[in-house]
């Protein structure tokens, strides 16, 4: 099958897309919705997480597309991207160029609590600056999460805000991720409509444009909106905008400072036995969640009885599970828990609870 046009590859460098977006916005959900309708197109992933478990890579790893193999996806676990590019992400993108058929395209999901500007501006490392190119920057939200005033609060409150005080503070560490995002973004996919109604939805695409306007920016950002991040391939991939010698119209929080870390946020992994009921399991999360302000669950369970894996996602306390693959022949069958929040987050009473 011969790709649409405009997702055939460009003379001279390779298109990259960066796929950003908050802790549980459905990244991976969309990626591998652009797998299963990638038309032959070769694909090539990096997956960036925040934590020392890849549960992302290893999801996009089971999709059982032809254009996922284990050779497709490289995983850079314990880290951010954006923190680590001469290390991490560099020899990444040089090894890919340098297999005997490169990619057509490279998709890159950063951690949900990465900053994609410094991402971006590490195009224009000499070993890649001439041969990789930023097609595009999409960020994905939560609409649902967003709806609930998770990032900030609602537009009206917004406005009054920036009205009575001449501009908008900034008070928590999630907004400022968040923003960052939307602010280096050329594509912002509102994600999970199929979970608020249509005044929420107006609502947090009138959240976005404010973000947007206060940031400055003088673009203004496509606006999509999807379910079970399904989106068309030609719209994410194709956008042509050049994202790394664009980055003067992409402001960020830490424009001035020399670096930056993440010692806001905290993540642990929680080893569990197996867990022979389900539905249980979820609504005992779903109390921990609420108890300890966890931001985001996420991991693999094993349910005695069952030959496949029970996939956990959680985004604060709204919990899913679902069988994803089948456990392999010589795979250990583990319960662990990625558990991700805010610095001050109590682990031993989370794993306590948990346990």
């Amino acid at each position: 099958m011969t790709p649409p046009a405009a997702l055939r590859p460009s003379a001279g460098k390779t298109p990259a897309t960066v796929i950003t977006g908050f802790l549980g916005a459905g990244k991976t959900t969309l990626i591998r919705s652009l797998l299963e309708q990638a038309g032959g197109r070769r694909l090539a992933l990096i997956i960036n997480e925040f934590g020392d478990v890849g549960i992302d890579g290893e999801i996009l790893r089971a999709c059982g597309d032809p254009t996922c193999s284990e050779d497709d996806v490289i995983e850079l676990a314990n880290g951010c991207l954006c923190c680590t590019v001469a290390d991490d992400f560099v020899p990444a993108i040089e090894k890919l160029l340098s297999r005997p058929q490169p990619p057509e395209h490279i998709i890159i999901e950063t951690s949900g609590l990465a900053l994609p500007k410094p991402l971006v501006q590490a195009f224009h490392w000499p070993a890649i600056k001439t041969r990789v190119t930023v097609d595009g920057v999409v960020a994905v939200v939560d609409a649902a999460a967003a709806a609930e005033g998770r990032f900030a609060p609602d537009p009206a409150a917004l406005a009054a805000q920036a009205a009575e005080a001449g501009q908008l503070d900034h008070e928590t560490p999630v907004e400022e991720v968040f923003e960052d995002q939307l602010l280096c973004a050329d594509l912002i996919v509102v994600n999970k409509t199929d979970l608020v109604d249509a005044a929420d939805l107006a609502k947090v695409e009138d959240l976005i444009r404010a973000a947007m306007a206060e940031g400055g920016t003088g673009r203004e950002a496509k606006i999509l909106r999807a379910s079970n991040g399904k989106v068309d391939p030609v719209v994410l991939l194709g956008v042509g905008a050049g994202a790394e010698d664009d980055l003067a119209n992409r402001p960020s929080h830490h424009d001035e400072e020399e670096g930056h870390d993440h010692d806001d946020f905290t993540s642990f992994v929680v080893e569990l036995g197996p867990q022979p009921d389900p539905a249980a399991l979820a609504k005992t999360l779903e109390r921990v969640a609420a108890a300890h302000g966890v931001l985001r669950l996420k991991g693999f369970i094993d349910v005695p009885g069952k030959p496949m894996r029970l996939l956990v996602q959680g985004v604060g306390t709204r919990i899913q599970t679902h069988f994803d693959r089948f456990w392999k022949p010589d795979e250990p069958r583990r319960s662990r828990l990625v558990v991700i929040g805010e610095t001050g987050l109590d682990r031993d009473a989370v794993t306590a609870a948990l346990s």
